[in-house]
């Protein structure tokens, strides 16, 4: 330690010289704030663009799985045509014109159903809800609650 006797005018010029330079080496607090104010904004907006393109991806699987909903509601559409028209052999000739007609309404019905089985499956896995947005926003939730403390 120094001895109070020895301590001058310029050694107090010293103190002052040092207490200057550790306050400038500080950041202003305004400067901070407005930092954190871009980093959120730059996390928001990846986040918005994160979320799109999940959205996307998602809509383009749902889109895709539901033209086999489709496909299988026309297979079955002309199903009960040809259900319908085997009744009407049934009704108006003999065995062979109604017969022809109920096995290809059969054949048809098989198929509708393979495509409602196949459109079904591929519907359940998509999912509209974004995953990897929702998990991201949390993370960055966390991280922000350990910066704050």
């Amino acid at each position: 330690m120094r001895d109070k006797s020895k301590i001058t005018k310029d050694s107090f010029g010293e103190l002052e010289d040092m207490e200057v330079s550790s306050n400038s080496a500080r950041r202003p607090i305004a400067g901070i704030l407005q930092e954190i104010g871009t980093h959120l904004t730059e996390i928001l907006r990846s986040e918005v663009r994160l979320a799109r393109a999940e959205i996307r991806g998602d809509v383009t699987q749902v889109a895709k799985a539901s033209l086999f909903l489709v496909v299988s509601a026309v297979f079955a559409l002309y199903a009960f045509g040809f259900f319908l028209l085997a009744i009407v052999y049934a009704l108006q000739e003999t065995w062979p014109p109604w017969a022809s007609a109920l096995s290809v309404g059969a054949g048809v019905g098989i198929v509708a159903v393979m495509f409602l089985l196949i459109g079904r499956k591929r519907m359940n896995v998509a999912s509209l809800k974004p995953d990897k947005t929702i998990q991201s926003l949390e993370e960055n939730v966390t991280w922000l609650k350990t910066q704050t403390k």
